[in-house]
């Protein structure tokens, strides 16, 4: 089956999150498949054959990448390389290109020549479309990864491209709501009266903690457990006193939402801590307005409300349909590349436009 269309493709090296667009570039789906890049290329070649199943074989394919990162390959280079050819078996009819940030989507048998923009750009494709909605601080937190972009001007005004650059600037911040490893989050935590050390053993994620607080999204957590039981509450709350030391009795869930609420506190303040790093710079107004993304962005409504910032949604200015608005912001890479491969969409052009830091911005006609 041909669904004459375009997908657009966020290809991380946990998650395949995917975008469907008919012909006039109106988003019509959008979903999210495990893809554990870590483990072989055939779970990316596995994700793609579940979006065809999906939708059908698209006419053109728009992708961006983060998937690169895995171990999997001898380097980044490596990984683009063999990300971009792997993609290009899977879909043989397809029309793929493939993003390069600032250079924007290139041809796929371009890629091996720009591997260094192709590279983790997802979060660019992001910010250009974030930026057509004004001025703020784009936030998509997500399942792994935290990225602080500042919007001015209809562009990113970045300090970092490579993931490098980015941690040093603060743009980047390795913690995200589903897959971060508690012990990645805080060395030691209020319990039982004194603060105790957290082993330093993957018994529990973030996912655990969210979880217990009752924040985490439904269908969020797609990859196995700690312990590779289930995701109920009373697994995580098990998995999450492992790591104090603790066995769960039958009063022990009561304890188990105190630490899930202190990790989660904790994990906000190291995104905000970023943030501050990256206001700092001075390169735009006092207390901007956040611009939440990801699976993770109930923390940056939580960040707004403390700091008595303005908040907006990244769909906020897009045409989606009501029913796809919490999607759009979750897979808000995928909806980003998507919409820059329409170079003549009737309801959301594109065009682009001199931007701040010597990039490529994009604002509606």
């Amino acid at each position: 089956m041909d669904c004459g269309a375009l997908i657009g493709l966020d290809i991380g090296g946990a998650h395949l999150k995917a975008a469907l667009f008919d012909a006039s570039g109106t988003l019509r789906d959008l979903d999210q498949w495990p893809c554990p890049l870590w483990l072989g290329l055939d779970r990316l070649e596995q994700a793609v054959a579940a979006v065809i199943a999906r939708w059908g074989r698209p006419q053109r394919v728009a992708a961006t990448m983060t998937g690169e990162l895995a171990d999997l390959f001898d380097d980044r280079a490596d990984g683009v390389r063999r990300i971009a050819a792997a993609m290009g078996s899977a879909l043989p009819a397809a029309t793929l290109s493939v993003f390069a940030g600032p250079r924007g989507l290139v041809p796929a048998d371009a890629v091996p020549d720009c591997a260094e923009a192709v590279a983790s750009a997802n979060w660019y494709a992001t910010a250009l479309v974030a930026a057509a909605g004004g001025d703020g601080v784009l936030l998509d937190v997500g399942s792994t990864t935290t990225d602080i972009v500042p919007l001015v001007g209809g562009g990113p005004r970045h300090a970092g491209y490579s993931d490098a650059e980015r941690l040093d600037s603060g743009e980047l911040v390795y913690t995200g709501v589903v897959r971060t490893p508690v012990m990645a989050v805080a060395r030691a935590v209020p319990h039982g009266g004194r603060w105790r050390a957290l082993m330093a053993e993957l018994f529990a994620t973030m996912a655990d903690a969210h979880r217990l607080t009752g924040t985490l999204p439904d269908g969020a957590d797609q990859h196995p457990t700690a312990d590779g039981r289930d995701h109920g509450i009373t697994a995580s709350a098990r998995r999450l006193l492992r790591m104090v030391g603790d066995d769960l009795d039958p009063d022990g869930l009561p304890k188990a939402r105190r630490l899930a609420g202190h990790l989660a506190e904790r994990q906000l303040r190291q995104i905000e801590d970023a943030l501050d790093q990256v206001l700092s710079r001075g390169s735009m107004a006092d207390a901007p307005p956040l611009v939440g993304a990801g699976v993770g962005r109930f923390l940056v409504r939580r960040l707004a409300e403390r700091r008595g910032s303005a908040y907006r949604d990244f769909e906020a200015h897009l045409p989606v349909a009501p029913a796809l608005r919490e999607r759009t912001g979750w897979f808000a890479p995928a909806v980003s590349v998507g919409w820059l491969a329409f170079d003549g969409a009737p309801h959301k052009h594109l065009c682009p436009v001199a931007g701040p830091a010597d990039a490529v911005s994009y604002l509606p006609d």
